[in-house]
């Protein structure tokens, strides 16, 4: 008796891929239905919409797609944010916000580089990466309109911070080529006019101009970042949004203030689903970077892959851990492991305290168990 085969294969459904190249002026999009089909690519105004529309429903004419034929789209996410995201998203399309810095690039010292290049090189990692090559780039995870907006109050802030900082630098400069130092204070409009240069003589006219003008705005600056922190002590006293409730949790544990409880929630922990301590400080960036090759081995630091704004927070966070919570078990860690070595150990060690300190504050915001011997406030604010 013949054995009978029956044979089933498996038949992707037909699809589109659609690559963007965002500008300011125009947007270039690039159209395809697999690898080994070139791309077919055309250009429309910057923002028009209608035109996007129209170029997908031609695409899948050329290339005799049904209309209800569905779409893969993916472009670099920037300076344009996630507001094109979710109109596709909105409209049907499936979409990927792609890091930037995850993208494979030529590693020759000169490398062309165009438009054209650059929707091409998306499409074929694009269609690679439905294929199941999931680490051919990094995807990022869109947020929420509500959970981005969230973010706005702690960035306005650190930007006006610095603002002010460079304010005062910049009059504190402008005193020093005179030779004249003055505490740059609420009276310094009054003050200034007393100050005298290395002969004496007063400071010239359009320079005590200038400098009234700058501490004018330097004024201004400050007055915006009052009132941000009045409205964040306040959503914190009486807001019931999970989120704040959250922001209250951190701030329970001493050595944790207003500043860096906030950020850490809106910014991180407050939207993002995190499955592992991994997870973790891989988004934040300040996992190791190992280089092996052969017998050769060694290690390049931290990766900075992650979120700057967080980063940069939790190690400040970290050295004031130490003060803070000294009988934790994370500071006597930290002690037996980098307190007695150079400056440079201590501060290699200092980020890998980082690191360890937000896995255990992801724990205690999803389990509510306290970093093992961490001290509680007494009073929030």
């Amino acid at each position: 008796m013949t054995a009978t085969r029956e044979y089933e294969y498996s038949v992707l459904a037909p699809l589109l891929y659609l690559a963007f190249e965002l500008g300011d002026s125009n947007w270039k999009l690039g159209f395809t239905i697999g690898m080994g089909q070139r791309p077919q690519e055309r250009t429309i105004a910057a923002r028009d919409l209608d035109a996007l529309q129209r170029e997908i429903h031609l695409a899948k004419r050329r290339f005799g797609l049904p209309e209800t034929a569905p779409v893969l789209s993916c472009y670099e996410a920037g300076r344009d944010g996630f507001w094109l995201h979710r109109y596709l998203v909105e409209h049907g399309l499936q979409n990927l916000a792609v890091d930037s810095s995850s993208i494979e690039v030529n590693r020759r010292q000169r490398r062309a580089k165009t438009d054209r290049m650059d929707v091409g090189k998306l499409l074929g990692q694009l269609i690679r990466y439905r294929s199941g090559e999931r680490k051919v780039w990094s995807v990022v995870r869109v947020p929420s309109a509500t959970d981005e907006d969230d973010r706005q109050l702690h960035r306005e802030l650190s930007t006006l911070k610095k603002e002010r900082t460079r304010q005062i630098n910049r009059i504190k400069g402008l005193l020093a080529s005179q030779g004249v130092r003055l505490p740059v204070k609420a009276d310094f409009a009054q003050r200034l006019e007393s100050v005298r240069t290395w002969d004496g003589s007063p400071l010239l006219a359009r320079l005590q101009t200038r400098l009234v003008r700058e501490h004018e705005r330097l004024e201004f600056v400050g007055k915006q970042i009052k009132e941000l922190e009045r409205q964040r002590v306040q959503e914190i006293r009486q807001s019931r949004d999970p989120k704040v409730d959250q922001v209250r949790a951190l701030m329970r544990l001493s050595g944790i203030g207003v500043n860096s409880s906030w950020q850490f929630i809106m910014e991180f922990f407050g939207w993002r689903e995190f499955r592992s301590g991994k997870e973790v400080g891989g988004l934040s960036g300040l996992a190791p970077t190992p280089y092996q090759s052969g017998s050769s081995y060694r290690e390049q630091g931290m990766s900075k892959a992650g979120n700057r704004h967080i980063r940069a927070m939790a190690i400040e966070i970290a050295w004031g851990w130490l003060g803070y919570q000294p009988e934790s078990e994370l500071s006597k860690w930290y002690e037996r492991r980098f307190g007695q070595g150079s400056k440079r150990i201590r501060k290699i060690g200092i980020v890998a305290l980082a690191r360890r300190l937000l896995v255990e504050l992801w724990r205690y915001l999803e389990t509510g168990a306290i970093p093992e011997g961490a001290v509680l406030k007494t009073r929030l604010i």
